[in-house]
């Protein structure tokens, strides 16, 4: 059976769970449509561009039938919160030491990579099995795809309140990824949502980015503002940073679906030890060429050197300790004006705090 044998390849090559749908229009797509004419896509305007690919997966692939549904678990963080923290009085030569936050699916060498390099296997063995005509195609979270719902309605898991998907035997600390194929695939049954009353998550959130239950607001999201936007953070959310220079994983540390949890073992290889508790001051002192070898297979690439020297500012700000402001002052005049204007009020935050 066809259908077996690409969960037992699928399993064989590390992923979770495998799951198949249809290749009809997600139910969420209404839902979608809404939320951009909000405009809670914030910048994000590639998601206008292919809103109507991403409502119907038939637009995406020629003779699309069905979709295959993949997750890879990652490890969980190992602390509830990412707000301001100082972990550890000093770090080498009696220097202080102040850490910066790093969301934890992005302590690994990029996802991107390998979960692809998995997916075009599974992809192949499928053409395979399934006979010269069939075509596959996939995606890791860059194609036009509304993956999250397509994977509850292929039974993967179900859209938790904060929008993120959550496996009942996992819980949140999962990657997605699709093969969208012509072979016809029996569909598996759809999950039901499972949050009941709980509402953690929109309690937890900082800056009330969840504005109602399955509602977010990117514009208001750590995670989008410390990645997807590439302009000056509102200073209305930089105190709510803390110390996290790239995402935020708040809404989903609270939900008590993470009892399920598992530590990844196909991802334990590819940690990136240095990016658990990653030295503040040390990245405000990276170069160009430091930045792209020390970062350049991590999604923190995505970033480029201003962003995360964009984020660091705010989170030596919010530390707010005396003993930074030299190297503040340094980055402050030679820094593109937009890193400049970071370090600028993080000056400023630090020394208000000192008269008072």
């Amino acid at each position: 059976m066809l259908e077996r044998g690409i969960r037992e390849k699928a399993r064989g090559l590390g992923f979770s769970a495998c799951r198949y749908t249809h290749a009809e229009p997600p139910g969420a797509a209404a839902h979608f449509r809404d939320w951009l004419r909000r405009g809670y896509q914030g910048g994000m305007s590639y998601l206008e561009r292919t809103a109507p690919k991403r409502c119907d997966p038939r637009l995406v692939l020629d003779s699309v039938q069905s979709l295959v549904l993949v997750s890879l678990d990652y490890a969980a963080p190992e602390r509830t919160g990412a707000g301001l923290r100082l972990e550890g009085e000093h770090s080498g030569a009696g220097r202080p030491s102040w850490t910066g936050y790093v969301a934890a699916y992005a302590r690994y060498r990029d996802y991107h990579q390998i979960m692809g390099e998995k997916l075009q296997a599974l992809a192949d063995f499928l053409c395979v099995q399934a006979g010269p005509k069939i075509r596959a195609l996939w995606y890791v979270d860059t194609g036009p795809l509304l993956e999250r719902d397509l994977a509850q309605r292929a039974g993967l898991g179900f859209a938790g309140k904060h929008t993120n998907l959550i496996r009942p035997d996992a819980g949140n600390y999962f990657f997605l990824g699709a093969i969208l194929t012509n072979a016809r695939l029996t569909p598996d049954v759809p999950e039901r949502s499972r949050c009941g009353r709980c509402e953690r998550c929109l309690a937890a959130c900082p800056t009330g980015a969840i504005r109602a239950p399955y509602v977010l607001d990117a514009r208001r999201c750590l995670s989008y503002l410390t990645i997807e936007w590439k302009g000056a953070i509102p200073e209305e959310y930089r105190t709510c940073l803390g110390t996290r220079i790239f995402g935020c994983d708040d809404c989903l540390t609270v939900c008590p679906w993470n009892r399920f949890a598992r530590e990844s073992q196909v991802l334990g290889e590819q940690a990136r030890s240095d990016l658990r508790a990653p030295d503040l001051v040390d990245l405000l002192r990276l170069g160009e060429g430091d930045f792209r070898v020390r970062f350049g297979h991590t999604p923190l690439a995505r970033l480029k050197r201003w962003g995360l020297l964009r984020n660091v500012c705010v989170a030596l700000g919010n530390v707010a300790d005396e003993r930074v402001l030299p190297l503040l002052a340094e980055t402050m005049r030679g820094a593109e004006p937009l890193v400049a204007e970071h370090a600028r009020w993080a000056i400023r935050q630090i020394e208000s705090r000192r008269s008072r």
